[in-house]
Formats: structure tokens, sequence, C-alpha cells
């Protein structure tokens, strides 16, 4: 697919450099014809990226190869029908000029390009809300330029009020004090968060209210940013797996597979089939971790506790489980580049299979609660509904997109780690309403179960690391004997996994949806840059079209529905 792709895109625009990397068709276009390349890539019905996953920044300042412009920007396009992966890069020569937004093309490149923005300094034409969005709105300078000094403390004395910002959703959306006043009654501004149980983490909701109809809303978010991209860049590949942990914490080890398996496909390193096989059944077991989080915390928002103990139980009793596999409870760092940090304990199939068994027991008794129960019906079905194509534009993936009606699964469409040979079914929604996202990631846990029964029969003995010395320790025995040995156990711990120069994406099925790393090399063994794509980052900038028009509850609700991480969401 990707040679005919390269072939197509080639033809469509002969003056661009075009070529392949890694399963990914990279195209570089002047700032000029950005807007309308953009736009072909998406409308044209031969590509149909429609859906554009992410957008940052690099800055070559200190990059050991000259390149033609200290920044570039680079957007990470997909088409959801048959998983085509397109990267168009774009030299930026002047960052305060900067080049045209694609704001016109796509909802998630709102808060795609704020965050280029916030931590490049690289302006976008035409962007209605160009603003900081990780960093505090008194933060000075652009922390991931290269000329940035970590050590600068900088401290947010002052609240920011949003007041221009919600007065420009509400002009946006057609109403000014005028009009309010017309119809006898004023507008009442609400802030929810940002420390508050029902927002999930430490996320600040602030409403424009008609009585308990939102007109307008903005939301302000960054409080747990604690700089992952900028901290990545000073450690070696390795030691930022357990940064990784941190991301989606409900479902950690998913972080942690994605992030090895992004850098051992630019190593062209081919994990052992066992190893493949633990991560499969690890990757599924947390993707059942997530939703019972999710469900449980969701239901309870609505009032449905019993729900919360049906569900939450079953996740509590696994952690002991998921410690005597792993050796951590919450946060695991168990992958390692190469393989895993050890193998399985033995008899851990028969403790897999009772833990299976407890969850779809408690699954089984929260769907008796809420199948047929009229008031959660009444309380989900119709309520903020996204269909398909706004789904897409704001850069929705995963059980979200899929609820919305659209079955795009990187499991599926892109498989890895021997996917496709497993029997499973992707369950989509009809509605996109908050009921669909509740009772996706339900039939979710369901084939999750399932694909870790087949693994448990399928996983073949043998090794859990590769025998390459690139990215392999040596064993112990020969550390303390051999000279070799010991200079290459020493190089891999101090100087890391070197990778070669270049650049690249890869995408995972997280539980949230897409989980991306874009990376940087210069050639050590340290990432000259590692951009994670978070999944419910794009869901979060959304937000705000799926609750306008809707009650206050709902926001409760409907925020529960798309399961926003504070770790993911801020980094």
């Amino acid at each position: 697919m990707t040679t005919t792709a390269l072939q197509n895109i080639q033809t469509a625009f002969p003056d661009a450099d075009c070529r392949e990397n890694m399963g990914s068709v990279v195209l570089t276009v002047q700032p000029d014809v950005l807007e309308a390349s953009l736009a072909k890539l998406k409308n044209d019905p031969q590509f149909g990226c429609s859906l554009l996953l992410d957008v940052t920044g690099i800055d070559f300042l200190t990059y050991p190869t000259p390149q033609p412009t200290r920044f570039v920007v680079v957007y990470i396009l997909r088409n959801p029908e048959n998983g085509l992966q397109v990267q168009v890069r774009v030299p930026v020569a002047d960052p305060e000029k900067g080049i045209p937004s694609a704001t016109k093309l796509w909802g998630s490149a709102i808060w795609g390009e704020r965050e280029t923005y916030d931590q490049y300094g690289i302006h976008f034409q035409g962007h209605h809300d160009l603003r900081r969005i990780l960093n505090h709105w008194q933060f000075v300078g652009h922390p991931l330029r290269k000329d940035y000094d970590i050590y600068q403390g900088q401290i947010c004395y002052e609240t920011d009020p949003l007041e221009n910002e919600i007065k420009a959703r509400l002009k946006y959306n057609g109403i000014d004090d005028t009009s309010m006043a017309e119809l006898h009654t004023e507008i009442m501004y609400l802030n929810m968060g940002p420390a508050h149980p029902a927002t999930h983490g430490a996320i600040r909701i602030l409403t424009a209210l008609d009585g308990e109809t939102i007109l307008a809303n903005v939301n302000e978010i960054g409080y747990l940013h604690r700089g992952f991209e900028k901290t990545a860049e000073h450690r070696t590949y390795n030691q930022v797996v357990p940064l990784t942990d941190r991301l989606n914490y409900c479902s950690a080890l998913m972080n942690n597979i994605a992030y090895v398996k992004a850098v051992e496909s630019w190593l062209g390193v081919e994990i052992t089939e066992r190893a493949k096989f633990m991560r499969v059944i690890l990757s599924e077991f947390f993707r059942i971790q997530d939703h019972l989080v999710c469900l449980a915390a969701n239901l309870l928002d609505i009032g449905g506790l019993t729900n919360y103990w049906y569900l939450y139980n079953q996740k509590e009793a696994s952690y002991d489980f998921i410690s005597r596999l792993t050796g951590g409870r919450l946060t695991t760092s168990f992958t390692r580049i190469g393989g895993m940090y050890r193998d399985f304990y033995e008899g851990w199939q028969a403790d897999m299979e009772q833990q299976l068994c407890d969850i779809e027991m408690g699954v089984a008794d929260s769907l008796k609660l809420v199948q047929k129960n009229r008031i959660v019906h009444d309380r989900t079905q119709g309520v903020c509904v996204f269909p398909a194509e706004k789904a897409l534009s704001y850069g929705f993936t995963g059980p979200c997109l899929r609820a919305s009606g659209v079955p795009f699964d990187l499991r599926k469409i892109r498989p890895y780690y021997n996917y496709d040979a497993f029997d499973f079914s992707i369950p989509v929604g009809s509605q996109g309403d908050v009921y669909d996202r509740i009772m996706v990631r339900f039939e979710e846990i369901y084939q999750s179960a399932s694909i870790i029964r087949q693994a448990m029969k399928m996983v073949p003995e043998g090794p859990v690391f590769v025998s390459n010395v690139r990215v392999a320790l040596p064993p112990k025995q020969e550390v303390y004997s051999n000279i070799e040995a010991l200079a290459g156990h020493f190089k891999l711990i101090f100087e890391g996994v070197r990778t070669p120069p270049g650049e690249w994406y890869d995408g995972y099925e997280a539980a949230n949806g897409e989980l991306g790393f874009y990376f940087v090399s210069d050639g050590s063994g340290t990432p000259y840059k590692c951009k994670v794509r978070p999944p419910c980052f794009y869901m979060m900038g959304g937000f705000h079209k799926m609750i306008e028009g809707s009650m206050i509850a709902d926001v409760i609700a409907n925020l529960g529905s798309l399961n926003i991480i504070g770790g993911e969401l801020d980094r």
C-alpha cells in the first residue's frame, strides 16, 4: 500500500520532495502551498487523510547535520479506512511570520498548532485562538527550543481569567449581552475545576450559562504538565521508559510498549516471538484495566455507585496479580528496548484465567444494572452526540471514535505483534453519544479477554530478549569475566542504545486511542526530540463542541465518557 501511495503522492505533488519512511509517506512542501497540499491529501479520495493525528515542531539549532531552516513543522495525517500515514514537513524560515494554519481543514489543528506555538514559538497565520496551552499564561519563552535554559524556573502568580476567551467563544456562537438582555436574562459564568473529582484530573472548564444550558465553553489544561518531551531530550532511550508510565497511569504498561515499539521499529529490531505474545497479553489486560476505571468512574458520576464497586473492585483485585507478573503495581516499567524486563512466573496462566473470569463476572453484574435502566438511558442516550465527521475532524481515535461509527483500530488496519492472527471484532456505535461511548468500552473488555485467551494458547517458549549486542546487555557472568562484555555493558548503560540519524513516527492502539511517538535522532543514545501524541489531548480539544447547547449535568457525564487522563493530557 505504501509503495502505491508514494507513487500517487509523487504524481500529485511533482514539485515536492516525497519519500517513504518506515511505512509512512513523508512529503516536504513549502509554506505557500501548505494549505492546498493538506486540503488535497484530506479531500482527494485516493488519499483520504481525513484524520489529522498530530502537529509538532522541530528545532535543528544543535543538530549535527546542517538543515535548510532552523525550524520545521510536521503534520501527521492518517487515512482511517486503510491506515495510510502521511507526514507533511514544512520548513519555517521565520517563526514570527510562521506558516498558514490548518484550522480551516481540521478541528484538531486548533490545539495541535497551539501546542507547537507554545513550545516552539512558531506562529500560524489565520489561527483564531493562538495562545499557550501546556505552559501557563505568564510563561516567558518556548521550552522546546534548544537554546531554552532548562534550569529557569517560572512560577504562575495569577489565575488566567479567560474573560476574553469566553467572550470570543460567545461571539463566535452569535451571543452577546445585548441579545441576552432582550430575552430578559443574563449570562452566568461557572468554573468547574481545576480541582474537582468530577473533572477526572486537574482540568478547568469555564462555561457561560443561560440557566443550566451551556452557551459557550473554554477549557484550560496544563496543570500537570511536567515537560515530558524536554526531559526525554536529556535521557537515554531506555531511561525514558519510566517517564511513559506516568502518561496514562490507568494503563501504564501500554505506554511502555508503545514507546519501545517505536524505537525498535526505527532500529529494525525484531523482538522474539515470546516477547511479542507477552506484549499482546499485557496490552489487552491493561486495556481491560483502563476500561474498568473509565466505566466505574463514568457511571459513578451519573449516580450509579454500585457499578463502581462491581467494576473497580475487580481492577483493585488485579493489582497483586500485576505485581507478580511485572514486579510493579501501577507503574511497571516492564519493557526494555529489545524485549521485556523478565519472563512471566511459573503458573501465571491459571491466575490470568481466574482474573478474567472475575472481571467478566463484575462486568456482567454492572451491565444488569445499566442495560435496561431508564435513568441511565435518559442521562446518556442522545446526550453530547458527536457524529463521525466531527470526531474525525477533531482527531478522535480509539473507543470514542468507534462510538461515532468509525471502525478504525490500528490492530486491524496496521497490525503488529501478530494481531492479524487473532479472532476479534471491533465494536462500533451508531449515534456517537455518551451511551455509545460507554457500551463500546463494555464490549471491548470482552474482546480483549478473548484475545488474551487466544494468545495464552499460542504463546511459544523461548527468550524474552533479543541477543543483539547493540541493544541487549550481555549476561552478567560474561560481564564479570570478559572485558568486551564489560565494556559493552557500560556503553549501553551510560551512552544508551544508539539509533541511526533521522525522523520517524510510530503509532499504537492504546486504551484511549492512537498513542504515537515522533522521534528525531542525531545518531546518539539520547533522543534529539521525542514527541508523544496523546489520544485524549485531541478529544479534550473537541470537548467544547460536544457540550455547547447541552445542560450543565451533561458536562460530567460526557467528560467521564471521554476518559480524560490528566497525565496523558498534560504530559
